[in-house]
């Protein structure tokens, strides 16, 4: 008796050691679990992190998205002039910012000085167009911006994403950078204007877009000679 008696209690010792193992571990599971599931919904902070130090796009390349994002976010009101001028503020800010980041950057002469002949230009013109945004907040609606057959929608939406796929990829040179990329900001910004003069009303903010296809061609041509003389830079 006292044999069976033992051998009975050392079963139970046993089971209750297994039992207390299983739920410890289902306890720590369990925990584990949450502790993933909070890790998961916590949200990440940027704000200490250092981009120009990570792989993948360049400060050029960034700014420009950006600035792609918040025009991509503006809601259009239905007037050509107004939506236009609000849409070219976002642009030429965007410019202007490129800009300073070539200066900041830049190492060649000539890519430099463009920089700094962009941004006092398209500072000049943001005060223009921001005179002429306030002034046509009250305007009536001529198009339909959520209509992609519009005549207006789609040459303007056409121009962004003309940008958009036309963007380069970036390189090891902040002047090449900068050259390929005001190149294909500036096309934009003639494609922009260009639907203001076939569909605007407003005769001063068409004159201003027609002075922006003429500067801004010039300074198309004016990258495409420095892109060829400084291939290797590539």
């Amino acid at each position: 008796m006292k044999t069976q008696a033992f051998l009975f209690a050392l079963l139970c010792s046993g089971t209750l050691l297994l039992s207390s193992c299983d739920t410890k571990t289902a306890t720590e599971t369990g925990a584990a679990t949450e502790t993933g599931a909070a890790d998961d919904m916590a949200p990440m902070d940027h704000s200490t992190m250092d981009h120009s130090t990570m792989g993948g796009d360049s400060p050029l390349k960034a700014s420009m998205d950006e600035m792609m994002a918040k025009m991509d976010a503006m809601k259009m009101k239905g007037n050509t002039d107004h939506d236009f001028a609000h849409m070219m503020l976002e642009h030429h800010k965007g410019a202007v910012a490129m800009a300073e980041i070539e200066l900041r950057d830049g190492k060649d002469a000539t890519m430099r000085q463009m920089a700094e002949r962009i941004k006092a230009d398209q500072q000049q013109e943001i005060g223009e167009l921001e005179a002429v945004a306030t002034r046509l907040d009250n305007a009536p609606t001529n198009y339909k911006p959520q209509d992609p057959n519009d005549p207006f929608t789609a040459q303007m939406k056409t121009s962004m994403t003309t940008m958009m796929q036309n963007t380069s990829a970036t390189v090891a040179n902040p002047d090449m950078n900068f050259n390929m990329m005001m190149t294909t900001h500036h096309q934009s910004a003639m494609d922009m204007a260009k639907a203001e003069v076939t569909h605007g009303k407003d005769s001063k903010l068409k004159a201003m877009a027609e002075k922006m296809i003429d500067t801004q061609q010039k300074e198309i041509d004016a990258f495409k000679t420095w892109h060829a003389q400084n291939a290797d830079k590539m």
